[in-house]
């Protein structure tokens, strides 16, 4: 029976999920340790997002972007990981072909969007210290909500460029995928025909969306360097570079696991570092994203605090 939907173009139905390990001791302890990663993360971005929601000192463009960011961060640990518990806890690795393609499209939507949204970030911290006079003009709430628009939108098209272009491929030998999720590499070493394309569009596409924002993160990061060693006040530049810290934290974590998971496609066997990749890109990253804004931004830890806490902000 071949799946009605993607019809003709598969000899298989689904896909078998190895996970992370296959000793049936080890699974309690993987299944306990991602759920915990899980509920800190969604916890901890959810929190990020009612502090800015609640505190008035934080209704800035900066961090309308970071509220921006904790929702696709929850949702990007949400496409995989339960999923995956989901498997721990029944002893099934099967996963329906359709479901897998799903899986893979949603996945590249929101870490799409990420990519752009860091971009936008850095746009707005340059705007703040090399541009400050026409700040408030040039970062309005219209060009805050099309910013986020556009990247709604580019990272929708690539999704779903690279889910059609899979859909294209045949499948019609070995249907297991040593991995816990399902994502173009391994999609990839499975399929019969040629993904000679498929790769073509992975690296033209990748460039779009990985090579142009890190140039313009990098151009960002200059012009604000350079504005920022020119500021006297030893207490500005320290405010200046706290601020810029966290996220160049963030884009480094970001960028760093991306480009090993995708720009190694020639490699003729995935390996165990890919699954450690993998952890990072959907589960690290998103649990790490919190600690790092809140770590050194003292607006940020008293609104959490009056969040947690339950009281009512001064301001």
């Amino acid at each position: 029976m071949q799946p009605t939907f993607w019809a003709n173009k598969t000899a298989i139905t689904e896909f078998i999920l190895l996970g992370l390990v296959e000793t049936p001791g080890l699974q309690p302890v993987v299944f306990v340790v991602f759920l915990f990663a899980y509920l800190f993360t969604v916890g901890g971005n959810l929190s990020i997002l009612a502090a800015i929601l609640v505190e008035p000192k934080l209704h800035t463009p900066m961090y309308f972007f970071l509220g921006n960011l904790s929702v696709h961060d929850v949702g990007c640990i949400t496409v995989t990981v339960p999923s995956m518990l989901g498997r721990l806890l029944s002893h099934k690795r099967t996963v329906p072909y359709g479901a897998c393609l799903t899986q893979l499209f949603f996945f590249h939507q929101l870490v799409g969007v990420d990519c752009f949204l860091l971009t936008a970030m850095a746009y707005d911290r340059f705007l703040a210290i090399c541009r400050p006079l026409t700040y408030s003009t040039r970062m309005s709430q219209t060009v805050q909500r099309i910013l986020v628009a556009v990247s709604w939108a580019c990272a929708f098209t690539n999704a779903l460029a690279h889910t059609v272009a899979i859909s294209t491929l045949n499948f019609c030998g070995p249907n297991v995928i040593d991995h816990f999720y399902c994502d173009l590499p391994q999609l990839f070493q499975l399929s019969c025909s040629s993904t000679q394309l498929n790769e073509l569009l992975l690296f033209a596409v990748g460039f779009i969306m990985a090579g142009i924002p890190m140039a313009l993160i990098f151009t960002s990061y200059i012009h604000v360097a350079a504005a920022v060693l020119r500021i006297r006040s030893v207490k500005g530049r320290k405010k200046a570079f706290s601020t810029c810290g966290s996220h160049l934290t963030v884009v480094t974590i970001f960028y760093g696991s991306g480009i090993f998971n995708y720009m190694r496609l020639g490699s003729a066997k995935l390996s165990d570092k890919d699954k450690a990749v993998g952890i990072f890109n959907t589960v690290i990253n998103p649990m790490l994203n919190p600690i790092i804004y809140s770590l050194r931004n003292p607006d940020m830890q008293g609104a959490l605090w009056r969040v947690l806490t339950g009281r009512q902000s001064l301001a």
